[in-house]
């Protein structure tokens, strides 16, 4: 079953060699951005050599200014100051893009440690313009061939290298008790943190 969902996903996903090529066009390893929120800037770090088919299908949104106005939506805290926030288009159609293959830590070499940016995703295959930050390092969202099933992780593709705070602060911010279906049931933000932009810093 899993192996049709991953040979499904990659017949949806955007051509690899269409986002390594966008990728390549930028001659430097990394790109910044600032996500400016109605709580204060992120800006963050992405890996551009390292993962290159997730940093290009991100930096189109960003170019594209799909993410602006939408919003950090969801905020999942484990224990006190651990956890994550995850924000993006959620699948809002005049944003979403097509889903792009999924590059997982084995491949990249990357890890989620604290302040690391991932791509949300459903099935290997399935990300497209929703993303998480990591508070606190959480390696069991990396890839493992050693587990069972579905052991490709989640894509990390870059870091938090300023505003971590403001992270922090996300991650403490009130959640609806009723709001959100299955996994996100109570961890919605009541409100939304608003993106009010996304651009690349020079």
């Amino acid at each position: 079953m899993l192996r049709a969902l991953f040979a499904l996903s990659l017949l949806l996903a955007v051509p690899m060699s269409a986002l390594i090529a966008a990728a390549a066009q930028t001659e430097a390893e990394t790109v910044r951005v600032a996500l400016n929120s109605s709580e204060g800037a992120i800006v963050i770090e992405l890996e551009a050599k390292r993962a290159p088919i997730t940093t290009s299908n991100f930096l189109r949104y960003v170019d594209q200014k799909r993410f602006d106005g939408m919003s950090i939506y969801r905020a999942t805290r484990v224990v006190p100051g651990f956890g994550l926030i995850q924000g993006g288009v959620r699948n809002d159609p005049k944003r979403v893009l097509p889903p792009i293959a999924h590059e997982p830590t084995s491949q990249t070499g990357l890890s989620h440690k604290d302040g690391t940016i991932s791509m949300a995703r459903n099935a290997p295959g399935t990300a497209s313009g929703d993303f998480f930050i990591t508070i606190g390092d959480i390696p069991s969202m990396d890839a493992d061939p050693s587990q069972r099933g579905d052991n490709l992780g989640f894509a990390a593709f870059g870091h938090v290298v300023e505003g971590m705070e403001i992270v922090r602060r996300i991650l403490e911010v009130p959640t609806s008790p009723t709001e959100g279906e299955g996994a996100m049931k109570g961890q919605l933000l009541a409100p939304p943190v608003r993106i009010l932009t996304a651009r690349r810093v020079n």
